[in-house]
């Protein structure tokens, strides 16, 4: 993990390097979550075994075929980098031997896990499935994004969940701010009101000159930081809310993987900005970023 000196929430790119984001949970000081980007170049292999962790892979770019204990899979029309079409994501449950290999080319991919106390079926994850899922535009105005289910809450898995976001160039996301860092229930109901989540942010952006900036505070500012985030940096999210802006000129992407108390997205909004819902006009003409029609093109 190379963390920023001015930032110590920034994981800054190992862009030299095959493995240029690797992140433990030790080292980010908290629980459950790990994360893992890495490329592999044609005839290499990345080998593991998941252990007592839940695996979930994310394809950013190329294709990739995986071997495994428990089933094997290969992708056909995997997306040529994050801005050209929708994912596929591979989840493999505990004690699962796997071997990625790319297929025809350099393969872009991440990896999100945490500690699983039960053992759920494999899961191949293709463009189709994420759109059958459906694609959330959310906001409005200079806060549209567009948001892409892979491992959303009620999935087949222990605690991960995961999802990617595109922010058009000037826009905000994450915003009204939010935050998942205390668990609440409903006194009456029982109702989940707020997980106890970790979560990491991992950014692309359409340019390589690009940024985005996220803030992550808490009610009473005793955590107050800014980061810059420039592409396949990651900004780790430990408590607080957390909203963030695409740089103009610049579209942003962002991969969210979570884990904690609950496999769910249960969050409080920021009170002092909860007013904005449903003051906006409309949707950013900009969005939706990219489709499934782009895939393999």
């Amino acid at each position: 993990m190379n963390r920023d000196k001015k930032c110590p929430l920034l994981s800054k790119s190992s862009s030299d390097k095959e493995i240029y984001q690797y992140i433990t949970s030790s080292e980010a000081g908290w629980e459950y979550l790990n994360f893992m980007a890495r490329t592999l170049k044609s005839g290499e292999k990345w080998v593991g075994e998941t252990g007592n962790n839940e695996y979930l892979f994310v394809l950013l770019g190329g294709n990739f075929s995986a071997k495994s204990s428990a089933g094997n899979w290969t992708t056909s029309n995997g997306r040529k980098d994050v801005f050209s079409g929708l994912p596929h994501a591979l989840y493999l449950p505990r004690n699962t031997q796997f071997e990625i290999t790319p297929s025809g080319g350099l393969l872009d991919i991440a990896c999100g896990w945490c500690q699983a106390e039960e053992t759920f079926p494999a899961q191949f994850i293709t463009p189709s499935d994420v759109l059958g899922m459906g694609i959330e535009y959310r906001g409005g105005d200079n806060a549209s994004r567009q948001i892409n289910r892979i491992l959303p809450p009620a999935s087949g898995c222990n605690r991960l969940v995961c999802v990617e976001v595109y922010t058009p160039s000037g826009n905000w996301s994450s915003f009204p701010a939010h935050k998942h860092d205390i668990r609440k229930t409903d006194p009456v109901t029982g109702t989940l009101i707020e997980a106890s989540l970790q979560e990491i942010y991992f950014y692309k952006i359409n340019k390589p000159q690009g940024f985005a900036l996220q803030k992550v505070y808490n009610d009473d500012r005793t955590f107050d930081e800014i980061a810059e985030a420039h592409n396949n940096d990651v900004v780790l999210i430990p408590e607080g809310y957390h909203p963030v802006v695409a740089g103009h000129g610049y579209n942003v992407y962002y991969l969210n993987f979570l884990a904690g108390s609950d496999q769910s997205l249960a969050s409080t909004d920021d009170p002092d900005h909860k007013w904005i819902y449903g003051t906006w006009k409309g949707m950013d003409p900009r969005i939706p970023v990219v489709t499934i029609d782009m895939n393999g093109k």
